[in-house]
């Protein structure tokens, strides 16, 4: 019969229970995970009052590492959905932490990074791949003839629209790291955010590389 073994440091430990005073608390699980101590990830629950936090998961991550735990690590920025730092997943979910409301989700908000991606910290993924697969797409606008000399390139409304929802992609890694496909072949694979971004220059009218 075969055997199989888990990898090196994949199985998740309980970790620190911190306590806040009584109030109108909510309990959340985070995962915790340093490559370099050796140490296999665990998970510590945070015991957060909701009545001196806004309103969203990243309110209370930020609340947490201000006020509780200063070595949680996680990516943050515009807090408006626009940049996609805060890309993780909660409640088993891929998503934005700014943009998740706290009293969506019923009982222990459990929080990871996002899924099948080396981890750097914490609930920091390393996107390096992912990244380099974006570029690989060569994502501008590539044209063989010169620009107009008095105006920008132009087109019309209808061509405009083929590319308003692929634009409007932030690269937040939440649909790739939701594939299994990209999971499984991530090396070879370039995942959806990746081939949405190519599609968005194929039906460029301005682009005259494809």
């Amino acid at each position: 019969m075969a055997k199989f073994t888990l990898p090196a440091n994949s199985k998740v430990k309980s970790g620190t229970v911190h306590n806040e005073p009584a109030g109108n608390n909510r309990k959340f699980a985070v995962y915790r995970y340093d490559p370099d101590s050796g140490e296999n990830p665990r998970l510590d629950t945070y015991n957060v009052d909701m009545d001196s936090c806004g309103p969203m998961v990243l309110d209370a991550l930020i609340k947490i590492k201000n006020e509780i735990d200063p070595t949680l690590t996680f990516r943050r920025s515009c807090r408006e959905g626009i940049c996609g730092s805060c890309a993780m997943n909660i409640d088993g979910t891929n998503t934005l932490a700014c943009l998740k409301s706290v009293e969506e989700i019923s009982g222990t908000i459990k929080i990871y990074p996002l899924p099948h991606m080396p981890v750097v910290k914490d609930l920091v993924p390393d996107l390096t791949n992912f990244y380099a697969q974006y570029a690989s797409i060569k994502p501008w606008l590539q044209a063989r003839t010169p620009p107009p000399p008095d105006r920008e390139r132009l087109q019309s409304k209808e061509d405009q629209e083929k590319i308003n929802e692929p634009s409007a992609c932030i690269l937040c890694a939440c649909c790739s790291t939701s594939c299994p496909s990209y999971w499984w072949n991530s090396d070879r694979y370039l995942g959806p955010a990746a081939l949405l971004q190519a599609y968005r220059w194929i039906v460029d009218s301005r682009d005259e590389a494809t």
